[in-house]
C-alpha cells in the first residue's frame, strides 16, 4: 500500500482590496483611549459620557414595559416607517418648539443616534471631492463621516467665541464649499459657544454663498450659566439641525433626529431606507412613552445642577493640576473644558504618564482637520462626582510635577 504524502500547504490568496473611500479614514483615537480607561480605579476625564447614576432607569424601565405590554407589543416589535414613530416625532417636535425652534413632526427624521444623521447627510449632499468647512478643532466622528464620503475637509479658524464667519466666507469662496458643519452651542471638543452676531453672520453667509449649513446640537439643554441663544435653524429655514436623546435620556437608546428643509426630507428618507429601513421600533416606542410621562424640565434641571457642580469642581482645581503656564476656558455648559499646555509640551506624552497614575484625558490632536496643536487637550467633567474629580486632578498633577 502506497502512502500519500501531503502536498505543500496552499497559501490563501490576498483578499480583494477595500473600497477606496476608506483610505485615510482612521479609527478614532478617542475610542482607543476609552478602552484604556476601563481599568478598575481609573478616573477618566476622557470620554464625553453621561453619568450612569443619573440615568432615569426606573422611568425607562417603565417605558419599555409599556412598549412591550400585550396591547403595544404587536406594534413595538414590528417593522415600522422609515421616518420614525409618529408619537416620538410629535414629542420631539413639541420639545424643539418649546425651546424656541418651531417644528412639526413632519420636519423630522428619526435616526439611530445623531451620528447616523451625519452619515445620511453626507451620503445625500456630498460627492467625492466636495468641500466641507468645519470648525478647527471639530467633532472627530463628523470628520470621519465626511472623509468616508470622500469629501475634502477644510478647517475654519476659531477663537474663544468659536468659528470666525469672515474666515469662513473667504474659505467658502476659495474652495466652493458645499456644506459647513458646526456645533454652535457648547462645542465638542472646546465647549465654546457661538455668540448671536456670529450666528446671524453665518446663516447670512450660507444663504449668500449657496452652501448648506449643518447645525449639531447635542449639548444645548445642558446650560449651567449665561443666557440661551437661538438655534441656527431658528434664524434660517435652510439649516439642517441634528440632536439626540443621548445626553438627556441615555446614549444606549441610540435615538437621534434631523430636522430638515423640505427639499431634503425625501432624499434623506430614501438614504435611511437603504441604510437600515428604520431605527429600532421598540426603542422608539419606549422613548416616545418616556418623553410623554417624564417631567422633562425637572429632569434637565437635575442634570444641570449635577453637571454644573462637576464643571465647577474641575475648573476650581484645573489650574493647579496642569503645568504652570497652561490655559483653559470656562464653558457655560455642555460636557467639556478645552485646555492648552505651555509651548513645547506634548499632551499625548503627558497622557502616557497620566495613565500610569490612573487618570485619563484626551489629547487634542485627533480633533484637528488641519495641522494639530500637540499641546491641546480635552477634559470631560460629567462622568465623575466632584470628590472623584478632585482626586483625578490630584493624580494629574502627580503625572508631571
Amino acid at each position: 500500500m502506497t502512502a500519500h504524502m501531503p502536498g505543500p500547504v496552499q497559501q490563501d490568496p490576498q483578499p480583494p482590496p477595500l473600497a477606496a473611500r476608506l483610505r485615510g479614514v482612521q479609527s478614532s483615537p478617542v475610542r482607543e483611549i476609552l478602552a484604556l480607561t476601563e481599568r478598575p480605579g481609573m478616573i477618566s476625564f476622557a470620554g464625553g459620557l453621561p453619568a450612569p447614576e443619573l440615568f432615569d432607569a426606573a422611568g425607562l424601565r417603565a417605558a419599555f414595559a409599556h412598549a412591550l405590554s400585550d396591547e403595544a407589543a404587536g406594534r413595538s416589535l414590528q417593522y415600522s416607517t422609515t421616518e420614525g414613530d409618529p408619537a416620538l416625532r410629535a414629542q420631539v417636535a413639541a420639545r424643539l418648539t418649546a425651546r424656541g425652534l418651531p417644528t412639526t413632526a413632519g420636519e423630522l427624521l428619526i435616526t439611530s443616534g445623531s451620528q447616523q444623521a451625519l452619515s445620511l447627510i453626507a451620503m445625500v449632499l456630498l460627492e467625492p471631492g466636495d468641500t466641507v468647512l468645519v470648525e478647527e478643532p471639530s467633532y472627530l466622528a463628523a470628520l470621519q463621516a465626511f472623509q468616508l464620503a470622500g469629501a475634502t475637509v477644510v478647517p475654519v479658524p476659531c477663537d474663544d467665541d468659536g468659528l470666525d464667519p469672515e474666515a469662513a466666507a473667504a474659505l467658502a469662496q476659495r474652495h466652493g464649499a458645499r456644506l459647513l458643519y458646526t456645533i454652535p452651542t457648547f462645542q465638542n471638543p472646546t465647549g465654546r459657544t457661538l455668540p448671536l452676531d456670529r450666528r446671524e453672520a453665518l446663516v447670512t453667509l450660507a444663504r449668500r454663498a449657496g452652501f448648506w449649513l449643518l447645525e449639531d446640537d447635542p449639548y444645548g439643554e445642558l446650560r449651567y450659566g449665561g443666557a440661551g441663544l437661538p438655534a441656527l435653524a431658528a434664524l434660517d429655514g435652510r439649516v439642517l439641525s441634528l440632536s439626540t436623546l443621548s445626553k438627556i435620556a441615555a446614549p444606549g437608546l441610540r435615538i437621534g433626529w434631523v430636522r430638515a428643509p423640505e427639499a431634503l426630507r425625501r432624499p434623506l428618507t430614501i438614504a435611511k431606507q437603504a441604510a437600515d429601513l428604520h431605527s429600532s421600533t421598540v426603542d422608539q416606542a419606549a422613548a416616545a412613552r418616556w418623553l410623554a410621562t417624564v417631567d422633562l424640565d425637572a429632569r434637565i434641571g437635575a442634570l444641570r445642577r449635577a453637571y454644573g457642580a462637576r464643571r465647577d469642581a474641575l475648573l476650581a482645581g484645573l489650574d493647579a493640576a496642569l503645568p504652570p503656564g497652561s490655559t483653559h476656558n470656562r464653558p457655560d455648559g455642555g460636557m467639556f473644558v478645552w485646555a492648552r499646555l505651555p509651548d513645547g509640551w506634548d499632551a499625548a506624552a503627558l497622557l502616557e504618564r497620566a495613565l500610569a497614575h490612573e487618570v485619563a484625558f484626551v489629547p487634542g490632536f485627533p480633533f484637528f482637520a488641519g495641522p494639530p496643536d500637540a499641546a491641546s487637550l480635552r477634559l470631560s467633567f460629567t462622568t465623575h462626582p466632584p470628590d472623584e474629580i478632585d482626586e483625578g486632578l490630584r493624580r494629574l498633577r502627580l503625572a508631571w510635577a
